[in-house]
C-alpha cells in the first residue's frame, strides 16, 4: 500500500480513520478537541505547547515515557482559565514503580491507598518518616 500525503490548511474537517497509518503526521496551530484514540500506537509521539484540560489517558503502556514541563497554568499564562486552574490532576490505578519526580510542585498532593514501600523523598525512605511520626 502506498502512502498518500494529504495537506489540510485552513479547513474544518472531521477525520474518521480506521485501520489507517497516520505515522509521521504533523499537526500545528490546529484544534484537536474531543478526539478519541483507541487501540492506537503513539510510540515517539510528542505533544507540545498544548492545552490538555480534561485530557484523559486510560489503559496506556508508558514505559520510557518522559513527561515534563506540565502543570496547571497560572494567571497570566497563555492557557490560563480560572475554572480549570481549580481542578486537580488525578492519577488512579497507575503503576509508577521506579518513577522519578524531579523539581515537581507536589504541594497539597494526597496519596490514598497507595503502596509506598521503597518510596523516598529527597533520599529519605517514607516508611522511616512514618515510623518517626508514629513514635
Amino acid at each position: 500500500m502506498e502512502c498518500e500525503r494529504l495537506e489540510i490548511v485552513e479547513a474544518w474537517k472531521i477525520i474518521e480513520a480506521k485501520h489507517a497509518c497516520l505515522d509521521y503526521s504533523k499537526i500545528e496551530a490546529s484544534g484537536a478537541e474531543h478526539m478519541h484514540w483507541e487501540d492506537v500506537s503513539l510510540v515517539g509521539t510528542k505533544i507540545m505547547n498544548a492545552n490538555m484540560s480534561h485530557f484523559e489517558v486510560d489503559g496506556a503502556q508508558m514505559g520510557g515515557a518522559y513527561i515534563h514541563n506540565i502543570g496547571i497554568p497560572k494567571e497570566g499564562d497563555l492557557h490560563y482559565n480560572p475554572d480549570i486552574a481549580k481542578l486537580p490532576v488525578r492519577f488512579e490505578h497507575c503503576d509508577f514503580h521506579g518513577a522519578q519526580f524531579t523539581k515537581c510542585d507536589l504541594s497539597n498532593v494526597e496519596l490514598m491507598d497507595c503502596e509506598v514501600k521503597g518510596m523516598k523523598i529527597n533520599g529519605i525512605l517514607v516508611e522511616d518518616l512514618l515510623k518517626l511520626i508514629s513514635e
